[in-house]
């Protein structure tokens, strides 16, 4: 594809590289939240905090971006949010105080509600109509950067150290923040957008749709990251075994970013790929609650296709409705921002379910419902209404 130019890789490769860090501070703890709870004596309802706090703020920090703006241009912006996460992280290691994990939880939302809102600016401004492309392979690094945590937290922490290794992920986190601030010395400023850029002028109904359908879609995915492996290991799985569960998950959400990265531009119309990705989505929703031991596997798999594939689309819709950097950056800000305070409620409620039902199955069945609400709003979504 044109995005892969020689003199664009090594843009593309620091991007990656922040995605990658923008989700082993929630993944990680999933698995471990058996041992997090036992040390810390947080109740469900207090574990479903430790992601739903952090996705709160990162959509808090998403709708205070063009404040952010003002002050610092998309390179400082990133680095900003990156050295809070690489921060946040550090103090993990002294994660067996609950006040600590639910602390780190949200300096690390804020650093990554920063990053979140400003890197798709300059992406826009940096490649142009290859922009969905390259939103596509940056969501695909968030979600990978998830599936390695999911998997690597438990092994790090089979010698009891947990809090280690929660924490071990800040050094990640301070080599994509080196390598970023390579980038930025490198590149011009002219990403950099004064106060006064024009507003994006897409309707506020159309705005309002937008949020809400990436909020329902990514409060599926803080909803299988948070409890996902929970679920299992009250079934009796291991915490490794649980988390290689929450690792396929990942791995398939990976696969669906890089198909949906490949194929989106034979995609003007975007609908046929949303159909498919809620469809996979709610086909693994009621595998895991009709049989959840016998088709665990295949379950996981079909929703990380689904959560896979949703992410980047609902990014790339919002971003068909920009026609300028400004108005990509206005919308990814007012999108992600509403769609993450909406997600943050999906895992809190999930543990308020498992909290007084000692059963998850109601939180799974609900999504359910969900997914053919993201049907009906997905067949809005049709060509004619994009910029």
């Amino acid at each position: 594809m044109s995005f892969f130019r020689i003199n664009n890789a090594w843009r593309i490769g620091a991007i990656v590289l922040v995605g990658l860090n923008l989700r082993p501070v929630l993944a990680s703890v999933p698995p471990l939240l058996d041992l997090v709870q036992a040390a810390t004596r947080l109740s469900d309802s207090a574990a479903g905090l430790l992601t739903a706090l952090p996705v709160f703020i990162m959509g808090l920090g998403a709708l205070a971006a063009a404040p952010l703006r003002r002050l610092v241009n998309e390179q400082q912006g990133v680095a900003l949010g990156l050295v809070l996460i690489a921060a946040a992280t550090a103090g993990r290691h002294w994660a067996s105080l609950p006040h600590v994990m639910l602390a780190t939880g949200l300096v690390a939302g804020l650093g990554i509600a920063v990053t979140q809102a400003l890197l798709p600016i300059y992406i826009k401004t940096r490649f142009a109509a290859a922009a969905s492309g390259v939103m596509g392979l940056y969501s695909t690094a968030i979600m990978g950067g998830a599936a390695i945590a999911s998997v690597a937290a438990p092994l790090a922490a089979q010698g009891g150290a947990w809090p280690d290794a929660l924490a071990l992920w800040a050094a990640p986190a301070a080599l994509a923040l080196v390598c970023w601030l390579a980038v930025a010395r490198r590149a011009a400023s002219a990403a950099q957008t004064s106060a006064g850029a024009p507003r994006a002028r897409a309707p506020r109904s159309r705005v309002c749709l937008l949020a809400t359908f990436f909020g329902l879609g990514t409060g599926a995915y803080t909803l299988v990251l948070a409890w996902l492996s929970p679920y299992y290991t009250a079934r009796g799985w291991t915490p490794l075994a649980a988390g290689q569960l929450l690792g396929a998950v990942t791995v398939a959400e990976i696969v669906a970013g890089l198909a949906v990265s490949a194929g989106i531009g034979r995609l003007p119309d975007r609908r046929p790929a949303l159909y498919a990705a809620v469809g996979a989505l709610l086909a693994g929703l009621a595998g895991l609650v009709a049989a959840p031991d016998t088709l665990a596997w295949p379950a996981a798999v079909l929703a990380g296709l689904g959560i896979g594939a949703l992410f980047p689309l609902s990014l790339i819709v919002t971003m068909d409705h920009a026609a300028t950097p400004a108005e990509a950056g206005r919308l990814a800000s007012l999108v992600q921002g509403a769609g993450y305070l909406i997600a943050a409620l999906f895992p809190f409620a999930a543990g308020l379910v498992r909290q007084h039902l000692s059963d998850l199955a109601p939180a799974w069945i609900a999504m359910m419902l969900i997914c053919l609400a993201l049907f009906a709003m997905a067949a809005r979504l049709r060509p004619a209404a994009r910029r």
